[in-house]
């Protein structure tokens, strides 16, 4: 019996366990009218060259067959039929070639390259606690109570405050007072020096008069 080697593509809207079927009721169809498949692959859900009855994407079979002719005329019959087929070639070939076919090859080679690049999923570091500054410092205290805290205990004394410079009158006023002051002072000492002499005047006088 002659060998071909057919290749169709099933529509993006059906699943691939969908297209699986498909597969299988084409392969039932030959093995009833007297054909073998000496090789089946499926190379997945792939884009398309050109948009087909707007699907941009299609699953594509691979068929090896060893059939009489009526048969891949029978199966091509139901793939031209079947609404969820878009496109079907069948050409005749001198052997089948068990090997995986060049398709099959770049897409296991395709899978290897993403699981080497996959990155090693690695633990992350827990996250560490936020640590205070000072170990005495509470979170719930704000900082200018602590502060003062601090400087309480270690003795030093809080900051004085600053008082307003005397303005031009007050210091005036001030100045009247201290000078008043001054005067009732002198004022004072005359007074005192006066009676002195008073009293030493009518002593010398009664010495005299004795």
């Amino acid at each position: 019996m002659p060998y071909y080697e057919s290749v169709f593509i099933a529509r993006q809207d059906v699943s691939a366990s969908a297209a699986e079927a498909l597969a299988d009721k084409f392969a039932d169809l030959l093995k009833t009218n007297g054909g073998t498949v000496a090789k089946r692959e499926y190379w997945g859900l792939r884009p398309l060259a050109y948009r087909i009855k707007k699907n941009k994407k299609g699953h594509y079979f691979l068929f090896n067959l060893e059939a009489p002719p009526q048969a891949v005329q029978e199966m091509e019959r139901n793939m031209r039929l079947n609404e969820d087929i878009l496109r079907y070639l069948t050409l005749g070939i001198d052997e089948i070639d068990e090997a995986p076919s060049v398709m099959m090859q770049n897409r296991g080679r395709r899978d290897e390259e993403n699981g080497d690049r996959r990155p090693s999923s690695s633990p992350r570091p827990a996250p560490r606690e936020a640590s205070s500054s000072t170990p005495d410092e509470s979170p719930d205290k704000p900082q200018d109570e602590t502060k003062a805290e601090e400087s309480s205990e270690g003795g030093e004394e809080a900051p004085k405050k600053k008082t307003a410079p005397e303005s031009s009158e007050e210091s005036a006023a001030k100045n009247e007072d201290n000078e008043d002051a001054g005067d009732n002072e002198d004022t004072k000492d005359a007074a005192e020096e006066t009676a002195t002499e008073e009293s030493n005047g009518q002593d010398e006088s009664g010495e005299d008069a004795s």
